[in-house]
């Protein structure tokens, strides 16, 4: 197979990561096709891997100028994949779906977000889209009849125990560790986001300077006061310093899944807190992470130094955590198989959609 993956989120770079290695392992051909944001082409990159660019960076625009932008990398995409004699189209971005469409090969949107939050992007791809690959509590609307449900999340794919090896390093420093991460919000379905601002970032530091090193990853530009904060890293060790993390806060909806799967205490700041079901099975059923409405966020301090001044919260949150993973599917392997033997596998998954508890 020529299997082509678009990413559009450093995020979907680790989605399929683990996927795309084990699928060249079988002998397929992989290519990744790509919109520019934050370090998702520095991971490529690093890692060398194969990819194109179908957008470049763009700073926050309006929506007719999204509309152009899909547009052009659509049709960047076609050309791509023309080349590459691409038999599946499989990823996060939209385009796939035009894409599949006009070259009359299959796509297949991989997505967590709720169509209710995400209702244009969903409104722009579902329809032309061959098929939707969720978790289980993911809301597809009134698409649910293309959806593949799968008892697992996107970032299971590669902090699952299989995958991610790496162990807690124990902290010999009397200071706890702090990593706040910022973002844009930038996206289609966050045209009207609101998450942790800089008033909030000021009060906060100066609660937990004294006790915690503290370390901020920001897409957006920061003000000069926070520079000496900002976090340089390798991209791909992000993980290994989030699992290093006592507390995590942030207006990202990414990381902090990430930190709720690798077991660390975190807090979410923006306004979806409550409205997405991946993230309200991860609070609410496995209490492995908090969501705060930013009219809230005063409460993070009250929150924050109750984290860590518990002495067995960390240990807490590995119990929690591994209740949620033994509820869940090695996703990796599940979507391995599933691009391996599409469409047989639409037809195995729709028939009996237990087939997938051989992942486990």
């Amino acid at each position: 197979m020529n299997i082509l993956f678009a990413l559009g989120h450093p995020a979907h770079y680790h989605l399929f990561k683990n996927t795309s290695s084990a699928l060249k392992m079988k002998g397929h051909n992989v290519h990744y096709v790509i919109t520019q944001k934050d370090i998702l082409e520095d991971l490529l990159k690093s890692n060398k891997e194969n990819y194109s660019v179908l957008a470049e960076r763009e700073v926050r625009g309006n929506l007719f100028n999204k509309f152009l932008k899909i547009l052009k990398s659509t049709r960047s995409l076609i050309k791509i994949a023309r080349k590459k004699d691409a038999t599946i189209l499989i990823g996060c971005l939209s385009q796939i779906a035009y894409a599949g469409k006009i070259l009359r090969i299959p796509s297949i949107f991989v997505g967590e977000d709720d169509f209710s939050y995400t209702w244009l992007q969903g409104i722009i791809t579902y329809p032309f889209v061959t098929k939707i690959l969720a978790p289980k509590p993911t809301n597809v609307g009134p698409f649910d009849y293309k959806r593949i449900s799968y008892d697992g999340y996107q970032k299971l794919s590669y902090l699952h125990s299989n995958y991610f090896k790496s162990n807690r390093t124990l902290n010999t420093t009397k200071k706890k560790q702090i990593l706040i991460r910022l973002v844009n919000l930038s996206a289609y379905h966050d045209v009207t986001a609101r998450g942790l601002n800089n008033h909030l970032l000021v009060e906060f530091i100066q609660i937990f300077k004294e006790i915690a090193n503290i370390y901020i990853s920001a897409e957006r530009k920061l003000p000069e006061m926070f520079e000496e904060y900002r976090i340089n890293i390798d991209p791909n060790k992000m993980h290994e310093f989030l699992l290093n993390s006592d507390l995590f806060i942030g207006d990202s909806q990414s990381m902090a899944v990430e930190a709720s799967l690798l077991g660390v205490p975190n807090i979410r700041i923006n306004n979806f807190a409550s409205k997405i079901s991946v993230l309200n099975e991860i609070e609410f059923k496995y209490k492995l992470t908090k969501s705060l409405e930013p009219e809230d966020a005063y409460k993070i301090t009250e929150i924050s130094k109750e984290i860590l001044l518990s002495k067995d919260i960390y240990n807490i949150h590995l119990h929690l955590r591994d209740i949620m993973l033994v509820d869940k599917i090695d996703v990796t392997a599940f979507m391995v198989w599933f691009i391996e033997n599409y469409p047989e596998s639409v037809k195995i998954m729709k028939e009996n959609p237990d087939y997938q508890l051989r992942f486990k």
